[in-house]
This record gives structure tokens, sequence and C-alpha cells, in this order.
């Protein structure tokens, strides 16, 4: 280790800044940034521990001594900094902390960029800047477009078990900590061609910032700023993002600025006393998961999680963060019993700090990220999640319809013949679709180990009886009103639930599982070439029920269309094993109509009942229509015809 240079670098704007909660590139100031002072090449280090008493930087390079690199306090602003000569990118460290009843605690940089592969949880010294990006193209393009109105199809994955290898062994037999996962790059390579093999526009990733507990899905987070060093170094997560933009596929990161772990090495009473969380428990915890809540009305802390959304829009180009488990935040008494929450100064439940900090968050986030999209995961019934923040919303582009999957799931999965019970259930989310701009689809939380694969859950005293269900759940999943997301292994028939060590078996492919893939890919590509899917997602015109009243026979049709007539579709969905000869079905426009998907195609797995002739619409009325057609309805059938006017 070199001398140490003391010279000041925090300044005092970018301090006010701070305490104001807007300095939204703060990273670029605290954490360890590789430098020169003087001439002199180190690591400059600053960190924000407002109550300590002192800090110093201990790392390897001074044997772990809490003495020999003290760190300055800069005026009374709670930024301690140090610049130490000598070091380098790769420097383990942590920041030892002396407390104010004279205990000195080892903490992780809560701005660290990388961290040490768990158990192990020392910071590392690391340059995000170093890295050349080829993606101006697919950046400039993105700024361009109006996600509105263009198909989004996310494929969600967990990085750590969608695919693993077989983990190295040391000379005494021990697994190696973190072989068992492939590199960030070479998941970049897999994961893209399958992801554009089958179609989907996106890619969402459960947290992929450091955690200690794999158990914990990435979702309880000790390095907010630093991808997690199971998969490789910021740079190689860097090559994952702009090789999956290579390839036309964009990049959306979970995201938890809710709650965050107790472990001691990470934001918890960081200084001693609750930095990062509220000091009363009835606001500073929740019970059930046993973690800590953030402190959104301390502007610092707004700070430093504003700017690390930013941070990974910047520095790895994501395309979008997925806001997870934002009822923690707007809810004072979410997951907690009376005595256990302290009501607002109104006296209501809505945590009114996180409600300002998610406006300020979508403000600065859609002026600094051109075409980047915020995604609300909010399982209650907050109103005006998404939309203009001058109307009163907060702001964000699309919420998960939650609802939807739950209620059209407890319709799908009871016995055809209990299911003209549940009818309303699967009509139901219309009634409310145009509340929100809402992504429909089947998330992790789905399909947990507790729960079970869709297609397990799906009724049928054969597989293929099961597969036509998923087939018919699928079909109207795609077609319904709303952007789609679906979770990994459920597109190629996975047997059991997911956890966080097992996921999709690649080495069990089955007929099953090659036929479904088929159908979900066609479903993808009829999704994405079809206006009338996509366009008119979030308006009223772009929906139209033909028959959602027909529970005794499990049958519903309804129309989809996009900005112009000639894109209009027709959807017929039979949820009941029954087949349909010249069934019936109302039409409003005269001319032909072309079926362009039958989920009973051979090649998808089903009975092969196509309609494969054009078919006329004749004068008879039905269904309040002018106009009908006769068609052929295979059992637990979806149909699609597309209107021609010759």
């Amino acid at each position: 280790m070199g001398k140490q240079v003391l010279t000041p670098r925090v300044s005092e704007e970018m301090l006010k800044a701070f305490d104001a909660g807007i300095c939204y590139d703060v990273y670029n100031n605290l954490g360890a940034h590789v430098t020169e002072q003087d001439g002199v090449s180190g690591v400059y280090f600053a960190v924000w521990a407002p109550r300590a008493v002192s800090v110093s930087v201990v790392g390897a390079f001074n044997h772990w001594d809490t003495q020999s690199c003290p760190m300055r306090k800069v005026g009374d602003s709670g930024v301690y900094e140090l610049f130490v000569a000598g070091l380098h990118a790769g420097t383990l460290y942590k920041y030892a902390v002396k407390q104010e009843d004279g205990e000195t605690v080892l903490k992780a940089d809560p701005y660290a960029a990388y961290s040490e592969v768990r158990p192990r949880n020392a910071s590392v010294v690391w340059n995000v800047d170093e890295y050349e990006w080829n993606d101006a193209g697919w950046l400039a393009e993105r700024s361009s477009k109006n996600a509105r109105k263009d198909p989004l199809s996310i494929y969600e994955v967990h990085l750590g078990s969608w695919m693993r290898k077989e983990p190295e062994t040391d000379e005494v037999g021990s697994i190696v900590e973190g072989s068992e996962f492939y590199n960030y790059r070479e998941l970049a390579e897999k994961l893209a061609g399958y992801v554009e093999n089958m179609g989907y526009t996106h890619v969402e990733l459960l947290p992929v910032m450091e955690h200690p507990l794999d158990a914990s899905g990435g979702f309880q987070i000790t390095g907010y700023y630093a991808p997690t060093s199971r998969f490789g170094t910021p740079e190689d997560f860097q090559y994952f993002v702009d090789y999956l933009h290579s390839h036309n596929i964009g990049v959306i990161i979970d995201w938890v600025p809710s709650h965050f772990p107790k472990d001691q090495v990470g934001l918890a009473r960081f200084d001693g006393t609750c930095v990062y969380e509220h000091l009363d428990p009835r606001q500073g915890e929740n019970p059930r998961w046993g973690t800590l809540l953030f402190n959104y009305g301390r502007p610092q802390v707004s700070n430093f999680l504003i700017a690390n959304a930013l941070y990974w829009a910047d520095k790895f180009h994501v395309d979008g963060l997925c806001v997870s488990s934002m009822a923690i935040m707007l809810y004072l008494d979410y997951d907690k019993r009376p005595g256990q929450w302290i009501p607002n100064l109104y006296g209501g439940n809505e945590n009114l700090e996180a409600i300002e900090f998610l406006k300020h968050l979508a403000s600065i986030f859609h002026k600094s990220t051109k075409g980047a999209i915020l995604i609300a995961e909010e399982s209650e019934m907050w109103g005006k999640v998404t939309g203009d923040l001058k109307e009163g919303a907060l702001g964000l582009d699309y919420k998960w319809n939650l609802g939807w999957s739950t209620d059209f799931q407890r319709y799908m999965f009871v016995k055809p013949t209990e299911r003209s019970r549940y009818y309303g259930q699967m009509t139901y989310s219309m009634l409310y679709a145009y509340s929100e701009d809402f992504i429909v689809g089947f998330t992790h939380d789905d399909v947990t180990k507790e729960k079970g694969s869709l297609l397990n859950r799906m009724p049928g005293d054969t597989a293929a009886e099961r597969l036509a269900n998923l087939r018919a759940a699928y079909g109207y999943w795609m077609t319904h009103p709303g952007k789609k997301m679906l979770f990994m292994g459920q597109d190629m028939g996975q047997d059991s639930g997911w956890s966080e060590r097992e996921g999709p078996a690649w080495e069990n492919e089955t007929a099953v599982c090659r036929q479904l893939q088929s159908y979900v890919r066609t479903l993808n590509g009829l999704y994405r070439s079809q206006p009338a899917l996509h366009e008119l997602d979030f308006h009223p015109d772009g929906f139209e029920w033909i028959d959602c009243l027909s529970g005794q026979e499990n049958m519903i049709a309804f129309l989809r269309r996009g900005n112009c007539v000639q894109e209009t579709l027709l959807v017929v969905c039979n949820f009941a094993p029954t087949v349909h000869k010249d069934y019936q079905v109302g039409v409003p426009l005269p001319g032909w109509w072309q079926e362009i998907l039958s989920s009973d195609a051979v090649s998808f797995g089903g009975g092969g009942m196509e309609n494969r002739q054009p078919v006329s619409a004749g004068t008879t009325e039905h269904d309040g229509r002018m106009y009908s057609v006769k068609i052929d309805v295979a059992p637990y059938g979806i149909h699609v015809f597309k209107w021609k006017e010759k």
C-alpha cells in the first residue's frame, strides 16, 4: 500500500444535492473508484455513515487493520472519504464503522460495484466505465418507439436456475463456490438463442443484484449497485445486456426498493443506527419476511434508491425495471396485524412518503432513460399505478395484472364439468382492463415448488388432455388485451414447480415439450405479426365481446382490433371437451374470415381440427350482429380468424 492522499474530492454542491435527495449520479461520487490524485494512481473511497464515530477502510492490503486507513469526515455531511494510493480494480475491502456504543462493525460498501462470491461478502473495487458498448443502434431505436403500441412479450428468467453446469471440486473434494453457474457471457449466448427462437421480445431477470442467500431468489439484496458475482464480473453482465441487444432482445431486471435483509454486512443499522430503515419497527420491519423497510422520507435514502435505478440504465443499459413488492411500500399495514403499524398523519394506511418516492422515481427515470420502462408488481388494488403523473398517477408504465392470472387460473384448474360455476371469473378482467396499462401472464409466483407447474395443475385424465387445456389457457392469454409475460419452463411443459435450485429440465425434452414450445413460438409470432393483438391494448376500441354469456358451454368469443379494420381478428375459445361442428358465431363484418390459428393442430399435439378454408359471413343475425359464420371448434380449442373483405 502506498501513501494516502487526502485531497478532498466530494464537492459542497454534490453534498447539498445529496442531502436534498437529488444527486442522481451519486454513484459516481460515493463507493470505490479507481482514479488518480496528484498524479498518483489508487482508489478513492467515500461512504455515508452520518452517526458513526469514525470509519476506516480495511482489506487484505492493510491486513484488515481498522487503524491503518482512517477516513476523513467531510464537514457535517456524514460522508467519509479517503484516497489510498497503489490500490487497483480487484482489491477486496470493507468499511470498519465505529459506532456510538464503541463497537466496530465491518460493513460492505452500499455503493460497491462488485462483491465476492457468496458466502464471502467483501466488496470488490471495480471500474464499470471501461466496457465498450455496441448497442447505440438499439438504444436509439428504443428511444424512438411508442412502446405502448408495440408488442411486448417477456420471458421471465431466474439466471441461477435457468441452466446450470456440473460444479467443480477442489483438491479435497469440496464444491468450488459459484462453479455450478454459467458465466454471464455463456448465459447470454444460450439465453439469446432460446429467446430469439421462441419469439419473445424481452427477458425479465429476477434480481441480479448481489444477495447472500440463493433461496431468496435474489429478492433480499445486500449489494444494490453490484451485479451478483455468482455469474461473473460487472463487465460480464454488461456483455450479457449488449449481446441480447445485438439479437434485438430487451433486458428488464427486477428491482427491490421495498425491503432489505438484516444481514450484518449489509444496510441494516449501517452506522449503528437506523440509517436506511426506520427506527420504530412498526415502520421499519416486515414481520412476515423478517426484513427491513426503507425510510423513503429520508432524502439520502430516497437518493440512494433513485440513483440506483438510474445506475442500472446508465452503466448497464437495461431497458426497464420491474418494481417488486410495491404493496409493502404503499400500504403501512401490509402483512401486519393491529399494533404492528402506525397510521399516516391523516389516520390512513397509505405510505405517503413511498407515494412521493415512486412519483419522484418515475419523473426522473423517464427524463433520464429514453425508452426504458418501469413495471409495477403491485398485488393489491392501488388506483392509478400507471399513467400520467399530472393526472395523479404514480407514473409507472405497466402493471402486472395479478387479478387476471388469479381468476383465470381458478377457472382453468377446476374440472371442466365445474367450470361453468367460475365462468364469470374468466370474463371479469374486461370490466377493469383499461383501469391500468396491464401486463398479463404467468409469473414465477404462479409456479412455485409448492404450487406446481401450470401443465400439471391442469385438469385431465391424460397428458394429452392436460396439454390441450394448457394450450387453451395460453391461447386466451395471448389474445387477451395487455402485454405478455411467461415464466421460464412453462413454455416447454415443465413437470414440476420451480425452485431456486431447479429450473427447466432441459435434459428431459419430450414430444410434449417440443409440441408446446412450437405452440408458444407460434403464439409469439402471431402476437408480434398481428397489430390487432398489441396496437390498442390499452384502448377500449381494441376489444369487443361477441359472446360472454355461454357459461354452460364454457365458450367465449371476442374481437381484437388494430388501427385498421383490415386487421380485425375473431377469437373463439372452447374450454370444454365438447366438439362443435358448424358452430355459429356472430361477426360485425361481411366477407371472408380466414383461420390463422387452431390450438388443435397436430403439430401442437392436438387432434387436427382446423378450419382450413376461409368461411364466408352470411347475413343470418347472431350474437346481436348482422352477420355470422359457421365454424368447427375443437375440444379445449382456441381458433383465431382474420377478416378478409374479399
